[in-house]
């Protein structure tokens, strides 16, 4: 027999899926504006062409440059150091939250 197939999505589907949102994406999603030094989050949405490797699905990571439409976004990995190409479909902001503990 053959050996099955090991691609990219295997055994991750049910994770990609968006059975809670519409699955049509809006222009608001298409077009935004993200500054560099801006933090965001990876989320992929949409089309499964271009998306960043499932491993880094909702890491959260700094903007480094813009390249055309896409974002160069580093991350974190452990101790290692990672810069990724992300369309910016898949880049959402990620709100700074307020330290909230008493001194």
């Amino acid at each position: 027999m053959s050996e099955r197939s090991g691609g990219l999505f295997v055994g991750r589907t049910r994770h990609l899926a968006r059975h809670h949102k519409p699955s049509a994406l809006s222009v608001r999603d298409i077009i935004k504006d993200v500054k560099v030094g801006e933090s965001v989050a990876i989320v992929p949405k949409g089309n499964f062409k271009n998306i960043p490797h499932p491993r880094y699905r909702g890491k959260v990571g700094k903007v480094i440059e813009v390249r055309g439409s896409a974002y160069v976004v580093e991350i974190n990995v452990f101790n290692a150091k990672r810069r990724l190409v992300v369309p910016a479909v898949h880049v959402q902001k990620v709100v700074a939250q307020k330290n909230t503990a008493k001194e």
